[in-house]
């Protein structure tokens, strides 16, 4: 027997697996989810420019217009949203990803060549169903190409892209002009297009339609050839061959409702918060605020805030439980929005005299050198006050709120009722966020930062009670156990089976 044949032929085990196509194939996808924050955030820097009085005259905007330039991209995700839904199920998932960059090229096309208000408008709604669509459709392609070594780590790409991507806009806002940002978006979503083209379909998606051919050699390319794909393979065709569909009568029963409930109040207090009209209006806000730098270069520090934040999170996330990142989360953000209200209310609005009742009289004459200095000091920290609030918000909101939503999701949902489940969370999130920054500009525009910043200051109180009386703690149990709460409907605590421990 030659001496370097071993003794036992080894099984390949997942130490053996190849990652690097799989990486590239979610490189590939979440390119769309770069587009995705790029073109949530596109008014930011744009408004400003659209909305004073040297702008062009065919494109200068009122406050009506303005709101539904910002709000009317929710419209649009909502729509692609539940679009993908059925393209998931009609052409699959990868296909599903590559549509979208028809109207996310077509959105800024309009943009950038725009010459009158309604094509700022249908850009904007474009780039809207775009967006919509690959956040329905990235997650579920990305679970169902990777393994369960890596899937918690890669499911976080997404969200990581997108806040790349707003960050990336921010960035670009302080030197390329409005139409050239327009003209930067298409580029995102050419380059996905190009490289998806060459990435395989889903293998849970080729087993659904009976190519099992097909299923292996996509798994094969993902995993590597050194890897034994049929363990793989049989899993999941056990998964699919298991799956039922949820009928009428079993959603009237706890164990679907409770988590369905929970799901679709946490997305709309997730909206509630302000999080979206705050990056859609980043620049607009900051000008108001009368704060120490320009409005451009808060905004891109707030983006780089926000990625750092993210990251932060995505480390947590698995080390600390869902319900004390929340609790930290609501805590930040309603103190930085009490912060943000308090300043708002005591900044003097731009036009007209502020009433003589409000001023202070004392003496800060030139002669008056104690005077002046505690004064300009004041007026320092009043002038960073709201950037430090607003990163203290952003930090917050990533740290909880942002993604614990999404995860809990995930895990509290019923696998059956899962697609109609999620559609409907998705439908709620989107249109609270338009009906919200619709409403967020008139609201500044009458009475100032103060009403909308008191708004969500007690949003994040309600956040704060939701999270101590409905929401389980779901970190280390298994998706039995969840499955029990609900059935059972015991109130704070999943009491973990000593049966379901599993040694280390």
């Amino acid at each position: 027997m030659d001496e370097e044949t071993p003794l036992l032929n080894r099984r390949p085990t997942s130490s053996q697996i190849n990652n690097s196509k799989l990486f590239l194939a979610v490189f590939a996808a979440v390119l769309g989810n770069f587009n995705f924050g790029y073109s949530l955030v596109y008014p930011s820097p744009v408004l400003p420019k659209l909305t004073s009085p040297d702008a062009d005259p065919r494109l200068r905007m009122d406050t009506e217009q303005a709101a539904w330039f910002g709000s009317i991209f929710s419209l649009g995700a909502a729509a692609g949203g539940l679009g993908a839904m059925l393209l998931n199920d009609m052409i699959g998932r990868k296909l599903s990803i590559m549509v979208s960059a028809v109207p996310s090229s077509i959105g800024y096309m309009l943009l950038g060549g725009a010459e009158d208000l309604w094509m700022l408008h249908v850009g904007r709604f474009l780039t809207g169903v775009a967006s919509g669509m690959t956040a329905a459709s990235i997650p579920v392609y990305i679970s169902e190409i990777s393994h369960k070594a890596v899937r918690g780590a890669l499911g976080s790409c997404p969200q990581i892209t997108a806040v790349f991507g707003a960050l990336a806009l921010y960035s670009l806002g302080l030197v390329v002009p409005w139409r050239w940002l327009a003209v930067a978006g298409e580029v995102p979503a050419v380059l996905m297009v190009v490289l998806l083209v060459f990435m395989p379909c889903s293998p849970r998606r080729l087993l659904s339609l009976g190519r099992e051919q097909q299923a292996e050699e996509a798994l094969r390319w993902l995993r590597g050839q050194d890897y034994d794909i049929h363990t793989e393979l049989s899993a999941i065709k056990h998964s699919i061959n298991t799956q039922s569909r949820v009928t009428l009568s079993q959603l009237a029963t706890p164990v679907y409702y409770r988590p369905i409930i929970i799901s679709v109040v946490m997305r709309f207090l997730q909206q509630m918060t302000g999080i979206t009209p705050i990056l859609v209006y980043l620049e607009t806000i900051f000008s108001q605020s009368k704060g120490l730098l320009e409005p451009r270069y808060d905004a891109a520090i707030v983006g780089a805030v926000r990625l750092f934040s993210v990251a932060i999170a995505a480390c947590l996330m698995d080390k600390a439980g869902r319900k004390a990142l929340l609790y930290t989360s609501s805590m930040l953000m309603f103190l930085s929005s009490l912060s943000l209200t308090m300043i708002s209310h005591t900044t003097p609005c731009p036009p007209g005299p502020a009433p003589p009742n409000l001023t202070v009289s004392l003496d800060y004459s030139p002669h008056n050198y104690t005077g002046d200095s505690l004064y300009a000091s004041q007026q320092t920290l009043a002038s960073l006050t709201p950037l430090i609030s607003t990163m203290v918000f952003i930090f917050g909101y990533a740290m909880g709120w942002g993604p614990i939503t999404w995860l809990l999701m995930s895990e509290v949902l019923p696998l059956v009722a899962r697609g109609v489940a999620s559609g409907l969370c998705v439908t709620v999130s989107w249109l609270t966020a338009f009906m919200l920054t619709h409403a967020f500009t008139h609201l500044v525009d009458r009475y100032g930062l103060y009403v909308p910043y008191l708004c969500f200051t007690v949003v994040c109180v309600i956040c704060l009670l939701f999270t101590a009386v409905c929401i389980p703690e779901t970190r280390g149990r298994s998706l039995e156990e969840i499955e029990n709460y609900f059935r059972t409907g015991r109130t704070f605590t999943i009491n973990r089976s000593y049966s379901t421990v599993q040694p280390s």
